[in-house]
């Protein structure tokens, strides 16, 4: 049976079981207000088994190159948990803006977001998963 999406969910967020349960924890832990946009994109997204995710898409610890599209400049990222967060290093949180804007959709889609400056649309260029997402989930030792 196939899913029928909404009109405006045309592109929905692919995300894998894993991250959305990851995600779903920094929002409950993030100040007040601050996970709502994310909130929004899981309540919309489509929740896959890791070995169904599809590849070139944006999860957690994705480096993504991306183009500003009324700029033309590019520059690449990484998203990561938001303790993990380094700007120097070029690592977002997910909370982020942009890390909310970017996760869940594919290479080659354009993403258009309000960041503060404004809306602004991005072209993701390319989409570099690590073998974490295929990994198997850790086990909690003993104490």
């Amino acid at each position: 049976m196939k899913k029928m999406l909404k009109k405006k969910e045309r592109n929905p967020v692919i995300i894998t079981e894993h991250d959305y349960r990851l995600i779903k924890r920094y929002i409950t832990q993030a100040p007040a207000g601050e996970g709502l946009a994310l909130e929004h994109e899981l309540e919309r997204a489509i929740i896959v088994h890791k070995y169904a995710f599809p590849p070139h898409t944006v999860a957690m610890n994705s480096r993504v190159s991306v183009q500003e599209m009324a700029s033309k400049k590019s520059f690449e990222l990484t998203i990561v948990a938001p303790h993990q967060a380094d700007a120097s290093k070029r690592m977002i949180s997910i909370l982020s803006p942009l890390g909310t804007a970017l996760i869940g959709f594919r290479k080659g889609q354009e993403v258009e977001w309000r960041m503060p400056g404004g809306m602004r649309k991005f072209l993701i260029l390319e989409v570099e998963n690590t073998d974490e997402i295929h990994a198997e989930e850790p086990t909690q030792a003993a104490a």
